[in-house]
């Protein structure tokens, strides 16, 4: 070998030597970082500020040093002056942590009675802050601001305990008469609806001393309603006594639904028309939620209705083939909650069973334009197919690279890096809330190459008018996922559905439940599967490593789907609040599965189940699987069965 050859062969090894040096150094550098900002964040945390000062000495050019640079002025904001705010503000006007500083200013203002700094302060103010928004209001009614007082009586019908900045709003409502003596009970009505007895009993201090309801008596009924009924002897003449009664007839409602409207039957007679028809919705109310049939006619007993017992109105309706209720409770909707695509797709299939099959055929055709469960099925009574548009742009790396060097972004990520999601997330949602369509698709190409396929989704799924639905419908892991879903005859479309809305393929995701990993699997269901198909030496740590988790994952969903009829529906809605609940939601007779799915009693698993197969029919199209009609696709519901289906062992509700 030439001296040549030697001595660049040495030159070159010396690099690449020098090279993993300098790595080595800097990714330990950053690993120190790392400990000092957690270690600072948990030192402001309790306010000892030697050690946040030790912390913060290598932070000066850290992506998150915006936070050292809040934490240190919010330790000391008292000493502060009006020009060390504005600086700060100035300098970290591009994150959410400029919020979080303005509304700490905000509160000492108003503390200090500094109402014109507050006020152009509080203009400055991102999203809904209701303690600041009373201590503007505070400021205003002062000077008699008619318009402050009349946004304060808006907050005040609430059945929550309102911040206590709101108080002083109050009672300046209640100094100048605006808050009569109906506005307080309906307040209390409010509040014993939503079981908040310590809400209605301050709500009541707003009443003359003699005509407060009783607190003891309220807290003693919310336990035990049956009791207080059962006295059979009410005073009926004041109006506290009243609303007493009434309030131990929704309660039992709450559990009993059919005892309490045998008692208000009986009760009601008592009372004036509008009283019986309120405790008659509530009812209702409660019935239509534990998909009792006789809810439907309780409904017609009663009085005005809220949108939320309207809604239950029409699913009870639903499952009873009612149209002519469907129609009226959708027509007796205020205007933005008939908006909902739920009560338009209803209504159009009302108008459509009713024979107005033009009028419901519009509905439909505006529907139909929109991307979720009803679309689809609006587009399927057109005889149109359900089509993800097509990508129009699709960013380059480097476009995507550019996006990801926004400091925001570059702030997320750090805490990513740190395992503090929610404060990432707050980073990425901040930082893209003005973006146009392009800047959306980039960084969600950007997070989709960085392997943050939850923000990739959540950032496609903002666009207005540009789509990447293949970008909406990521579907990482399949080298892994094929060879369960194979042995196992799972639809693989349906898997992926059903991932995205449990954990948006963040694989050491932790739910407030307990619930692990991409399809988040709670310690007991785990700890089952793992014993049924032979897992030796099972520990829970492991629920978060991709493969351990899609192969317990997806057997349990292949169990859970031969148990409920190999049904889809049942089973997404099994997998999310329980095969015995699952089972226990379904008719006497067979039920379309729309029907089914819109009057699941469970909030959070009706929008589940709904998402879920409608991620199913985006991903069939994007596998290249043969197109199924969503109706087809979700079907319809056996009716239920008097045998015991659950094995004994079987985890789940």
């Amino acid at each position: 070998m030439t001296k040549l050859k030697l001595t660049l062969r040495r030159i070159t090894a010396g690099s690449a030597w020098l090279l993993c040096a300098n790595l080595c150094l800097s990714s330990a550098f950053a690993a120190n970082q790392d400990d000092d900002f957690l270690a600072a964040r948990e030192a402001f945390r309790v306010a000892d500020v030697v050690r946040f000062e030790r912390a913060a000495k290598s932070l000066a050019d850290y992506p998150l040093e915006p936070y050292i640079a809040y934490w240190r002025l919010r330790m000391r904001l008292e000493q502060a002056t009006p020009e060390d705010v504005q600086a700060l503000l100035t300098r970290i006007k591009d994150g959410p942590v400029s919020n979080s500083l303005r509304a700490d200013w905000l509160k000492l203002l108003a503390n200090r009675q500094q109402w014109e700094m507050f006020d152009a302060e509080f203009a400055q103010i991102f999203g809904d802050d209701l303690e600041l928004l009373c201590l503007s209001l505070q400021n205003r009614a002062r000077s008699g601001n008619l318009e402050a007082l009349e946004k304060a009586r808006t907050l005040w019908f609430s059945g929550r305990d309102q911040p206590e900045t709101c108080t002083p709003v109050f009672d300046a409502l209640a100094e100048r008469k605006m808050l009569a003596e109906t506005d307080v009970w309906a307040r209390i009505r409010l509040a014993l609806e939503a079981g908040n007895t310590g809400v209605a009993r301050r709500v009541a201090e707003y009443l003359p001393a003699k005509e407060q309801p009783e607190g003891a008596t309220l807290s003693k009924i919310a336990v035990n309603p049956q009791g207080y009924l059962d006295r059979k002897s009410f005073n009926l003449k004041t109006r506290r006594g009243r609303e007493t009664l009434m309030f131990a007839v929704q309660r039992l409602a709450r559990t009993s639904p059919q005892i309490a409207a045998q008692q208000w039957s009986r009760l009601g007679e008592q009372f004036d028309e509008a009283d019986r028809g309120y405790v008659w919705g509530l009812i209702a109310h409660q019935g239509a939620q534990r998909l009792d049939p006789a809810a439907l006619g309780w409904f017609a007993r009663a009085g005005k209705l809220t949108d939320a017992q309207l809604a239950w109105k029409v699913r009870i309706a639903l499952r009873a083939l009612n149209w002519t209720e469907v129609a009226a409770a959708v027509a007796a909707m205020s205007a933005g909650e008939a908006q909902e695509p739920a009560w338009r797709y209803w209504k159009a299939r009302a108008l459509k069973a009713q024979g107005r099959v033009t009028d419901a055929q519009a509905i439909f055709a505006l529907l139909a334009a929109e991307y979720n469960f009803y679309g689809q099925l609006a587009a399927e009574e057109i005889g149109a197919r359900t089509h993800a548009p097509a990508a129009l742009y699709k960013p380059t790396r480097d476009e995507a690279q550019v996006m990801g060097r926004t400091p925001g972004l570059q702030r997320a990520l750090a805490f990513y890096r740190l395992n503090l999601r929610f404060e990432g997330n707050r980073e990425w949602s901040w930082t893209i809330r003005g973006f146009d369509d392009r800047q959306l698709l980039a960084t969600a190409e950007y997070a989709r190459r960085s392997e943050i396929y939850d923000r990739a989704i959540n950032t496609a799924d903002r666009t207005r008018e540009t789509h990447d639905f293949s970008m909406r419908y990521l579907a990482p892991y399949r080298d892994v996922m094929k060879g369960y879903v194979a042995q196992l005859q799972l639809d693989e479309a349906w898997v992926y559905g059903l991932i995205r809305q449990e954990s948006r393929f963040i694989p050491d995701v932790k739910s407030s439940a307990g619930a692990g990993g991409l399809m988040q699997l709670m310690p007991a269901t785990a700890r089952w599967v793992a014993r049924k198909i032979g897992l030796s030496d099972w520990q829970n740590s492991k629920v978060t490593q991709v493969d351990t988790n899609i192969n317990l994952g997806t057997w349990y969903l292949k169990h859970v789907l031969d148990t409920l009829d190999n049904h889809p529906v049942l089973a997404s809605a099994a997998y999310n609040a329980g095969p015995g609940r699952a089972r226990a939601w379904r008719g006497d007779g067979p039920m379309e599965a729309a029907i089914y799915t819109e009057s699941i009693p469970f909030n959070e698993t009706r929008d589940y189940v709904k998402k879920v197969m409608s991620n199913a029919s985006y991903y069939s199209q994007q596998f290249g699987q043969t197109l199924v009609l969503l109706k087809d696709r979700i079907g319809v519901i056996a009716p239920r069965t008097r045998t015991v289906e659950k094995p004994l062992d079987e985890p789940g509700g």
